[in-house]
């Protein structure tokens, strides 16, 4: 089986890269990157050495990489591939200190944490930036937690909510990134899907993906097609929407469109 790579930058705020790879006998040298890489994965398992202590990582935990330390990687399983998916993200993602506490702790079991990975690759293979940074912002959050201990604040704040739920009902179709909604409001990303999850009971992405849905759904009953309706209400593709629109409605576009 030959080796695949592929790799590219997708348009989300710290996300500097994102790796998807399948190895069948290649090893890592020792080397060090310049920033934060968190590890999935997806299936068989790596072996590292990570400033000279010996790891693994394996598809039911991921695995936290800290800027600058010297690490390898190599299969686990003599004579067998590792597919991995890696999220690179610039060295100000994560606290300065968090460094060190990495080193000591690579290996995060988190309840959930793996499975927020794979939300942020999934929305990043539908080209969804917001839903991609609002998942980040949830991975961001556990691994803090992990390697302080300290689990983020959960007060309320009604007000701020209202004010990101006006945001997103502005901006629908056109969107808007949580990095720009915490410059306009003041707030740091990670307190804004906080107190909007906690206020509606849903993170903000699954707040405007709903509204979009409600969008298409309207224009193609008004005899849009799908596609154009997909675009309008600001989905990726045509694919993007009926993902979401099944999820949503139980029902295809073209079900719709049909009646």
């Amino acid at each position: 089986m030959a080796d695949r790579v592929r790799a590219w930058r997708p348009d989300v705020p710290h996300l500097r890269e994102v790796l998807h790879a399948e190895f069948t006998e290649h090893a890592y040298p020792s080397h060090t990157h310049g920033d934060w890489a968190v590890l999935l994965i997806d299936a068989g398992a790596v072996a590292y050495d990570l400033d000279r202590h010996p790891h693994t990582a394996e598809p039911t935990t991921v695995t936290l990489l800290p800027p600058h330390v010297p690490h390898d990687g190599r299969t686990a399983r003599e004579g067998r591939a590792f597919r991995k998916r890696v999220l690179y993200l610039d060295e100000s993602w994560l606290p300065h200190d968090a460094i060190g506490h990495s080193v000591d702790r690579p290996t995060v079991v988190r309840p959930g944490l793996a499975e927020g990975v794979r939300h942020v690759h999934r929305a990043l293979g539908d080209g969804d930036s917001f839903e991609a940074e609002s998942e980040l912002v949830r991975v961001h959050d556990g691994l803090r937690e992990h390697l302080h201990g300290t689990p983020p604040s959960t007060a309320a704040d009604a007000p701020l909510a209202r004010r990101l739920r006006d945001l997103l009902d502005a901006s629908v179709a056109e969107g808007v990134s949580l990095e720009q909604a915490s410059l306009l409001l003041g707030a740091h990303p990670s307190h804004l899907v906080r107190s909007f999850s906690r206020a509606y009971g849903m993170a903000p992405h699954r707040y405007l993906t709903s509204r979009r849905v409600d969008l298409a759904r309207r224009m193609i009953l008004d005899g849009h097609t799908v596609a154009d309706a997909a675009v309008a209400a600001g989905f990726h593709d045509q694919a993007h929407l009926t993902r979401h629109f099944r999820r949503i409605l139980g029902a295809t576009p073209g079900s719709f469109h049909r009646a």
